[in-house]
């Protein structure tokens, strides 16, 4: 096995490193992923193994592509790969456990999550129809450096993180006592970073840095061409962030596209235009789709939300572009078969949230909180105690009754979400009575009962929707291959 992940580790540098011999090492390197993944025994289905091994080859293959044509350097791959390649491929059940995710487990009973999402500042410079944030520079709460820098250390030192998202609001727009999220970046040079950004200030100055630095990738939000982007982000943004790619693209750095699906978009999400532009063209490395959750200035917009049939659809469609267009697209709550069902909660291998006023959160969309980071470090405490709460275990253990981690029963992996597929066991079986809306419209949204409403209709007509696809796709050839 040793020898076999040096192998790995050296067709890696190949890739990266050596133009003429590319081609063969991806394909020798393909071939390693699929067998280690086909033969991990804790994946119930092959077509959960065989999704995930797609996803994997498709983002080794497109940069490779970007790699080929100039789009990244080699210097800036080369983390990224061992990020979302070299760690991704593995199960989060089977991956070598650390001495400080032992420690972890031997604390808590539970062994850590793999990475965090932090939201240090809330102020930005667009103002998006839908927003989960309600960002607003106006108001503009953000974390101190120093309790943002001792988060960041934290899931360094407890977790054995070495991968963090930084969300917001606008990230590049944060700064706090004279530092900013880019200081972050730099004294943390063991970790990658993933940035969730509008792209409007990824000047050609900010692309140089970000590449000399080499351990962020900025994930750009679009919602289609110009038409769509503009209407939800405002006249212009389109452009901005086509020169935000070029710009990129020109200092190396690899980038991805994070896409917000909604009723209005589908039709254009369901074409191959879309994709064809940002991962040929403009030289994507990867794109996230996230479907409308109407959270926050959201729950006003659920007209807006992706209905049940056009989830579906989205998710036929998310199958044909790993099959056959080889593009890295991973839709989160389509694409649960990737990561083992829902991620959130702070379970093993998944990960939480923390908001700009350290709001401790199961997930960017689950905007509930009962511990904050503050109260925790005033407290002589760090944020894996945070995770500790009956809300946050209640979640982790609906996970495992749900079918991660849990041999004798797998959920419908159509259906992974906790709080927008199952709503109304959110609300009264997760939810606990001392945990408190991230603002003042979660706190409406969860005492409205025609929102409540709403989600449960959904969910009832996801579930008879989706249920035979997974019986067909998943539990019928699980049955078939234990014959």
């Amino acid at each position: 096995m040793k020898l076999q992940e040096n192998l790995f580790k050296e067709g890696i540098n190949t890739v990266v490193n050596n133009k003429m011999l590319r081609n063969i090492a991806v394909k020798q390197i393909d071939k390693y992923i699929h067998k280690t993944i086909v033969n991990d025994d804790t994946l119930a289905f092959h077509a959960e193994k065989e999704e995930r091994y797609q996803f994997i080859s498709a983002l080794m293959k497109q940069a490779s592509y970007n790699l080929d044509h100039g789009f990244i350097k080699p210097a800036v791959t080369r983390k990224m790969v061992n990020v979302f390649v070299g760690d991704t491929f593995k199960s989060s059940r089977t991956e070598k456990v650390t001495d400080v995710q032992e420690a972890y487990k031997e604390k808590y009973g539970e062994y850590p999550p793999k990475f965090l999402v932090l939201s240090p500042g809330k102020g930005c410079n667009l103002h998006c129809i839908g927003c989960y944030a309600s960002a607003d520079a106006a108001i503009a709460e953000k974390l101190d450096f120093e309790t943002t820098r001792r988060i960041v250390r934290e899931a360094h030192d407890i977790f054995g993180s070495r991968f963090i998202t930084v969300s917001g609001g606008e990230p590049f727009m944060y700064k706090s006592d004279g530092k900013t999220i880019l200081d972050i970046f730099e004294e943390f040079n063991d970790m990658f970073f993933l940035v969730y950004t509008n792209g409007t200030l990824l000047t050609k100055e900010m692309a140089k840095k970000l590449a000399k630095l080499g351990n962020v990738t900025p994930a750009i939000s679009v919602e289609g061409f110009e038409v769509e982007t503009d209407y939800r982000r405002g006249k212009g943004v389109y452009h901005r962030i086509l020169k935000a790619m070029e710009n990129l693209r020109e200092a190396g750095v690899p980038f991805g596209i994070s896409v917000t699906a909604t009723s209005k978009n589908t039709d254009l999400l369901l074409g191959d235009e879309f994709y064809d532009f940002f991962f040929k063209e403009q030289g994507a490395t990867y794109m996230w789709q996230f479907q409308l959750m109407p959270i926050g200035r959201g729950k006003d917009v659920t007209e807006l939300m992706v209905t049940p049939k056009q989830r579906i659809k989205l998710y036929k469609k998310w199958e044909k572009l790993l099959a056959e267009k080889h593009y890295p697209v991973a839709d989160f709550w389509n694409s649960a078969s990737l990561s083992g069902g829902c991620i959130a909660y702070g379970r093993w291998g998944g990960y939480f949230y923390i908001d700009w006023n350290g709001n401790i959160m199961p997930c960017v969309f689950v905007p509930y909180h009962v511990e904050n980071v503050k109260d925790l470090y005033a407290n002589n405490k760090t944020i894996a105690d945070g995770l500790q709460s009956k809300m946050f275990k209640n979640g982790r253990k609906w996970q495992k009754d749900y079918g991660f981690d849990n041999p004798d029963h797998k959920g419908n992996v159509l259906m992974p979400c906790s709080i927008r597929d199952h709503y109304e066991n959110f609300k009264y079986n997760i939810l606990t009575p001392d945990a408190k809306g991230e603002d003042e419209d979660a706190e409406i949204a969860l005492k409205d009962p025609h929102y409540e409403e709403i989600l449960k209709k959904y969910d009832e007509e996801l579930e008879n929707l989706s249920e035979k696809i997974f019986d067909e796709k998943f539990l019928s050839e699980m049955a078939q291959v234990q014959k």
